[in-house]
Parts: C-alpha cells; sequence; structure tokens
C-alpha cells in the first residue's frame, strides 16, 4: 500500500510524518485491498487543523476528513472516520458474498415451525 502524506501551508516534521504514516498503515488491517492512502493536512488554520483522507481501492474511494485542536488530535478523528467506512464497506461486501439464498432459507425455516 502506498502512503503520501502532503502539507499545505506550513511544514510538519519527520517524527510527526513518521507519527501519521503509522497510523495510516494500520488501515490495511481493516482492508487489505487498499492499494494507497493519500493523506492531505492543511494547516492554513493553525489552531484547527484539517486533515483530509483518501484510500483508494480496486473499485471504491474512500474520504474522510478530521479537524481538531492540534494536528494529532485531526489525524485521529480522520483515521477513526476511515475505519468506520472500511469495517461497514467490508460488511457489505461479506453480506453481498452470502446471498440471498441464505437469508431467504433461515426465514423460510422459521416460518415453517409457526404453522
Amino acid at each position: 500500500m502506498q502512503i503520501s502524506i502532503s502539507v499545505r501551508h506550513g511544514h510538519v516534521s519527520e517524527p510527526t510524518r513518521a507519527m501519521i504514516r503509522e497510523k495510516l498503515e494500520k488501515l490495511a488491517r481493516l482492508y487489505d485491498r487498499l492499494s494507497a492512502v493519500i493523506a492531505t493536512i492543511d494547516l492554513d488554520h493553525r489552531d484547527q487543523p484539517l486533515v483530509d483522507l483518501n484510500a483508494s481501492a480496486k473499485k471504491h474511494e474512500f474520504v474522510a476528513v478530521g479537524e481538531g485542536e492540534n494536528l494529532l488530535a485531526a489525524v485521529d478523528e480522520a483515521v477513526d472516520r476511515m475505519e468506520q467506512q472500511l469495517r461497514r464497506y467490508k460488511e457489505k461486501v461479506k453480506n453481498r458474498r452470502r446471498g440471498a439464498g441464505h437469508r431467504t432459507s433461515t426465514n423460510q425455516g422459521e416460518h415453517a415451525n409457526e404453522v
């Protein structure tokens, strides 16, 4: 998975970039088909930085935005939102694989016992 971190209106130190990269690498554990994650950090308002995450999978794009009192809080918020999206999408794909027949057969068995 490729990780790109860009900064607008300021500079972020290498240790901070390393911490952000470490948090973004954990996203691959949730959904292993991610091909790239792009983090854009906007330091236009120093008191409330904005972090924009774009993650690319095979046929899907995920976007999450975080805003906080400091840079790491904004990154944490954006990563949390991205994790939620990835979990929801993974669950949706997993349910789709089970198919409608799986749900229909269990429901018919319940109604057959009631009659």
